[in-house]
């Protein structure tokens, strides 16, 4: 590809594309995390964005005369890269926060560790079932599944024509509702088992007085949460395994109600 020889419709279609792709590049996991270089990030959506150059060829009908039409148009794909990443991002959270919720019954509520990602502190449960989904989003080749849906996104969206509509909120608010329910589904193992140990310990407490519950409680109940956390963990395969196989869907769902046209 000659730079040089870029016309300015060119330039201005290049850019347009740049802005999606290093959007969502920078929400995706493992990709937005603070432990990879900005420089790696740039990179690597510079290079995604010239293999996909010569394939997208935006209209520079579109493209406005001045400088409050081309911020609008970069407007337009800041916000449209935004929808695609928390799309993604929403799954992945899911996961996080059923390892919240077992950590929390184990007593793991204290305990936490820095997120080399984020930066921020985690459940150390969290952070295990986390990087346990990527690893298996990777396996199921789900990033070359999001990589041809990126791609695909320019034949449905054209560059710049971004129109949101009634029935985006509802698709986002009902995959949020998803997120809490799916978390529910991969720690209820854990959460359950820990539930009835605790009951079992109470029962104990109120029969036998003489018996320290607290001390004799606190290590069972890690041994039983960590056991059925990994049980749980064969759910998050199945869960993963469908996810991926309507991941092109939901997203080709979503770019529909963004788009001017599908």
């Amino acid at each position: 590809m000659d730079f040089v020889s870029f016309s300015p419709e060119q330039f201005e279609s290049f850019v347009l594309i740049l802005v999606r792709i290093s959007v969502v590049l920078f929400m995706l996991p493992i990709f937005g995390s603070v432990m990879l270089p900005n420089f790696i990030k740039a990179g690597l959506a510079l290079v995604i964005s010239i293999v996909l150059f010569p394939v997208v060829r935006p209209d520079p009908m579109l493209f406005p005369k001045g400088l409050l039409g081309s911020a609008n148009l970069i407007l337009s794909e800041v916000i449209l890269g935004l929808i695609i990443g928390l799309t993604i991002r929403l799954f992945f959270a899911a996961i996080q926060l059923a390892g919240q919720l077992v950590g929390f019954q184990m007593g793991f509520a204290i305990a936490s560790v820095l997120d080399p990602e984020s930066g921020a502190q985690g459940s150390i449960l969290s952070q295990m079932g986390y990087w346990i989904a990527i690893l298996i989003f990777l396996l199921l080749d789900g990033h070359h599944v999001l990589l041809r849906t990126l791609a695909d996104s320019f034949s449905m969206i054209e560059v710049g024509s971004l129109s949101l509509r009634e029935g985006l909120f509802h698709k986002i608010l009902e995959a949020s509702g998803d997120m809490f329910a799916m978390a529910v589904k991969v720690g209820a193992p854990a959460i359950a088992a820990l539930l009835f140990t605790s009951a079992a310990f109470g029962i104990v407490a109120r029969t036998v007085p003489q018996i320290n519950v607290l001390i004799m409680a606190f290590p069972l109940k890690i041994v039983v949460g960590l056991f059925f956390f990994g049980f749980s963990l064969d759910l998050l395969l199945y869960f993963m395994k469908q996810y991926v196989a309507g991941f092109a869907g939901t997203l080709r769902i979503i770019m529909g109600l963004i788009g001017a046209r599908v």
